[in-house]
């Protein structure tokens, strides 16, 4: 919500009760709090709903001088949505005018712009500028010239992780999410100081006086081991993350945080060699629990999506199975839909979702997701981990210039058995997924990952890779969204 000038509320509405591109942002004169009276709305575009950037602004420059709404545009629907950000003037707030919209980094997704999580805009003297929360890009810090809002103009993107390393802790091996979430500006001490939610790598703030050359100032890292946890059970636990949101206090002397958490239980993930990778469970899924195990041999059921063929029945024996699909081409909550319609010969346990290579990465994701039965998201170094078949090996090599293409030829039951070599040993690709505690602090509990460690001769498509111990490469690319719905 973004109250303004004392008189109006302005409230973004994710989606309605009708799913995709049902919200919007509601306009409310609160000039009595008691009776609050709706006076107008902003749909948003084509196949989109609104994100966590909903802000009102008041701009004075030579090419326009009134209020300016600005609100996300995160994709739901099919090709022709809208991304980007919208700009509307609610100068009158009883009758709001399109400035600009859907505008935003269009590389790649030309015409439409990249999906858009949040959004901030502020004025410096006669430049006005906004800040858009990239989710395709791993340059998520889009910086734009609103100075005329009726054409904004891009002048610089940013890649934290890349440009400041010193703001990731590697020596902590599940702060492997790094992106931005959320962002504000402010001015203080005659500098435009920007205060970054930067997921994994914490609160970062930077100096983005000049858009063009922003500088570091700082940052946050999360103490190792989480100390809510050991102080209140004596546990030794690895920090969980996901700085969300953070403001400054009215004298810029602290920052309030906020940290998100998922789940009060800590994931592992491993296959049944021994190694160990990450995953995460789904938003609204069966929860995985201690003494709830998710276990299953892996059956690749495609991208589980309805337009695509159908999910492979599992076989009748030798359960249970875990179905493994791809992420892309529908909604998370779609796909495990189709994966629980199939109940011959018992169904599947639960779905394994992996990423997809895009040019925000192909690591550990987090998944928006409804189900009844649990379903956790994994990297796609893991994915591929699962299949030693030819033509997976050719589809990965292809891959490697980031070409989003599935690693199999089509669903079946050819990947029930398979096997990965490691060491010499060969042994079937069997998943794990298990809590490793309880927490009795459910909004501080960390999670306890190992960073995926797929062999030598598992291919993992991303562009960068850093060479670890013994030939075992790592998947280093950055991350997709972790509150995203598909």
């Amino acid at each position: 919500m973004s109250p303004w000038q004392g008189n109006y509320a302005y409230l973004g509405a994710w989606q309605g009760e009708g799913g995709c591109q049902t919200g919007g942002v509601y306009i409310f004169d609160i000039a009595d709090p008691a009776a609050p009276r709706q006076v107008g709305f902003v749909p948003t575009g084509p196949g989109s709903f609104v994100g966590e950037g909903v802000q009102v602004v008041s701009l004075k420059t030579a090419a326009f001088r009134g209020d300016v709404l600005l609100f996300s545009n995160e994709i739901c629907g099919a090709p022709g949505a809208t991304g980007g950000v919208t700009m509307i003037d609610v100068t009158d707030p009883t009758a709001p005018t399109v400035l600009a919209a859907g505008f935003g980094d269009t590389d790649g997704t030309a015409p439409r712009a990249h999906t858009v999580h949040s959004v901030f805009a502020w004025q410096d003297g006669p430049k006005a500028y906004a800040t858009l929360v990239d989710n395709e890009d791993a340059a998520d810090v889009d910086i734009f010239d609103v100075t005329d809002p009726r054409n904004p103009v891009m002048v610089a993107e940013y890649d934290l992780a890349e440009r400041f390393p010193q703001i990731l802790q590697p020596d902590v091996p599940n702060l492997n999410q790094v992106f931005l979430h959320d962002l504000v500006v402010k001015k203080i001490k005659g500098r435009q100081v920007m205060l970054a939610s930067y997921w994994d790598a914490g609160y970062v703030k930077l100096d983005v006086t000049d858009p063009r050359n922003v500088t570091y100032l700082g940052d946050t890292d999360f103490t190792n081991p989480d100390p809510e946890l050991l102080a209140q059970t004596g546990t030794r636990e690895l920090p969980e993350g996901n700085a969300h949101y953070a403001d400054f206090t009215k004298d810029n002397r602290y920052i309030v945080a906020a940290d998100e958490d998922f789940s009060p239980y800590g994931l592992a993930g491993s296959t049944d060699d021994g190694t160990t990778f990450a995953a995460q469970v789904g938003s609204a899924t069966k929860p995985i629990t201690p003494d709830a195990p998710l276990a299953g041999t892996a059956v690749y059921v495609g991208r589980a999506c309805t337009s695509d063929p159908a999910v492979p029945t599992p076989p009748a024996t030798g359960g249970p199975y875990l179905a493994v699909a791809e992420r892309g081409g529908c909604a998370f909550t779609e796909k495990v839909a189709n994966v629980e319609a199939v109940t011959a010969n018992g169904g599947y346990a639960g779905t394994v979702v992996f990423n997809i290579a895009t040019p925000a990465g192909c690591g550990s994701f987090g998944m928006s997701v409804q189900g009844n039965k649990p379903a956790v998201s994994v990297d796609r170094g893991t994915g591929y981990s699962c299949s030693t078949s030819p033509t997976t090996r050719r589809r990965a090599g292809r891959e490697m210039g980031n070409s989003p293409r599935s690693p199999w030829v089509r669903p079946g039951i050819s990947s029930l058995s398979v096997r990965i070599s490691m060491g010499g040993v060969m042994c079937t690709c069997t998943a794990t997924a298990t809590a490793r505690w309880p927490s009795s602090t459910p909004s501080r509990s960390p999670r306890r990952w190992t960073s995926a460690s797929p062999p030598a001769s598992a291919p993992c498509p991303c562009t960068r890779w850093r060479p670890a111990p013994r030939t075992i490469r790592w998947c280093t690319s950055p991350t997709m969204r972790a509150d995203s719905a598909s």
